[in-house]
This record gives C-alpha cells, sequence and structure tokens, in this order.
C-alpha cells in the first residue's frame, strides 16, 4: 500500500533551528501545517515568518512538551482537529548534552535528558498518530536522525545513544507497518548552521555547513512520495539528493545498505 503524496504535515521542534527552515519550505511548497514544540512564542515567530513568506497558509501552532504523554496525546487530538488526516510527520526536536565530554566525565542526569528528549518525544507523538494514519491508509514519517547514531564517538554519549535508538524504531515501524502505508525515512541534516550547532566546540572551526535548501529538498521528496522504496533506510542531506537517491536505489535495495543492522563476516555466520 502506497499513500498519496503529503498535502500536510506535522513538524516538531518547529520553533527554531532546522524545524523552523523545514516547515517554511513545506509552507512554501503548499502544504497545510502543525508546528508542534515546547515554547510558543517561538511556534509562533515561526508561524509569522510563514505568513510573511506565503500570505494564506494555513498553520497550526501546538504548544507541547512532547516528553509529557498526557500533553502528547492533547496535542495529537489539536493536530487532528486542525489538519484533519496526517500525511506527513516530521519529528524533529531534540537536544544535546550541555558538555562536551567523554562519559565519565558526562552529568548521567543530563545524558538521560537527552536520551528521553530525543527518544521519547517520537515515540510518543508516532504512537498517538499511528491509529489515524493507518486508518487513512498510510503516512510518511521522516525521523531526523545522524550518522551519529550509526558509529561510536568520543563526547556526546546520550546523543549518540538517542539517534541510534532512533534509528531503530525506525526499523520496527518499517517492519511492522509498511505494508498498511506507513513509510518511514531517517534523514541526517547533516550540520546545519542553527544556534546549537554553533554552540558546539566540535563545529567551532567549521567553515563548511550543510545548505537548509538540501534538507528541505529531501523532506518534500519525501512527501511526494519520490523515494518510496528507500523506506525504512538512512538518507543524508548535502552528500544524497533525489537524483542521485534516485540513481542508487537498485544497489541500495540489492545490498540491504543504509540499515541499522549487524554486520556479519560472512555466509558462515552462525548469526546469519
Amino acid at each position: 500500500m502506497t499513500p498519496p503524496p503529503a498535502r500536510t504535515a506535522v513538524v516538531t521542534g518547529a520553533g527554531r533551528g532546522i524545524g523552523s527552515m523545514i516547515a517554511t519550505g513545506l509552507a512554501e511548497r503548499g502544504y497545510r501545517l502543525a508546528l508542534l514544540g515546547r515554547t510558543a512564542t517561538h511556534l509562533h515567530a515561526t508561524a509569522d515568518r510563514i505568513a510573511a513568506r506565503v500570505p494564506g497558509a494555513e498553520v497550526h501552532v501546538v504548544p507541547v512538551d512532547l516528553t509529557d504523554r498526557d500533553q502528547v496525546q492533547v496535542a495529537a487530538l489539536a493536530v487532528v482537529d486542525g489538519l484533519g488526516e496526517v500525511d506527513l510527520l516530521v519529528q524533529n526536536a531534540g537536544v544535546i548534552e550541555r558538555a562536551e565530554v567523554a562519559f565519565a566525565d558526562d552529568d548521567v542526569e543530563d545524558v538521560w535528558r537527552v536520551v528521553e528528549t530525543n527518544l521519547r518525544g517520537p515515540l510518543l507523538l508516532v504512537h498517538a498518530l499511528l491509529p489515524g494514519m493507518l486508518a487513512a491508509g498510510g503516512a510518511r514519517v521522516v525521523h531526523l536522525n545522524s550518522g551519529a547514531g550509526y558509529r561510536g564517538a568520543g563526547a556526546y554519549t546520550g546523543y549518540n545513544i538517542s539517534k541510534g535508538a532512533l534509528a531503530r524504531l525506525t526499523t520496527m515501524l518499517d517492519t511492522q507497518y509498511r505494508d498498511r502505508g506507513l513509510l518511514v525515512f531517517d534523514l541526517a541534516p547533516g550540520v546545519v548552521a542553527t544556534d546549537m550547532t554553533h554552540g558546539m566546540p566540535v563545529h567551532a572551526d567549521r567553515t563548511e555547513w550543510t545548505r537548509p535548501d538540501d534538507v528541505i529538498e529531501l523532506v518534500a521528496a519525501i512527501g511526494a512520495g519520490e523515494l518510496d522504496e528507500l523506506a525504512g533506510r538512512f538518507i543524508r542531506a548535502g552528500a544524497d539528493t533525489p537524483t542521485t537517491l534516485h540513481a542508487r536505489t537498485g544497489q541500495i535495495l540489492r545490498t540491504d545498505a543504509r540499515r541499522l543492522t549487524l554486520s556479519l563476516w560472512g555466509p558462515d555466520d552462525p548469526m546469519r
């Protein structure tokens, strides 16, 4: 089952940074939107920016703490009341540790704050919206992920754990619901210049940044159904484009690439 091209979208963390950029880009492409995030003033600032760029755009502002189950349930009802069917869910909201240090030197409560925000939020929201998505014949979900979820690093333990777990959520949803029309993608935005990335010491000397338009182009391509064959897999803005992904789709599927999995040593590996 393949859902039709998306015309409504929910964007979390839409008050600032990449989330605000994605929401604006989708509005410019004619989407009706719901903006979710913790801070109402930031969400309204994004809505005002969209109104200035796209007169008449339909934008619903829904303040919510995405780690609070009761608030998420109320927010999901507000989204459905405003938009009707949710065609595209962009799960962008996320945080990173306050200190760029190895685990032994980190505050474990801060590590857990990052894991909880970056994983519990997406889990709660997709769970709340999933029955309606399935009843409507499916939808597309984009998890804003990171290459950090697929490799080790010397710092930001909670962030890496959370992104790895988010990739596994993508796999689970793909496995359980693809045949009912739910198409889920991991999209790494690269390194976009935002308040968060500018505040990270690891990027202090960076001179090359991922263009926001590259991220928006991929989100829009997913919403339009152009990348449906790659559902359940990882793509990265700044390295991938819709054109390059189309060219590589056969190879990706043949080798089962771009998916969180266990690497085996060969055909005689007992874990095969």
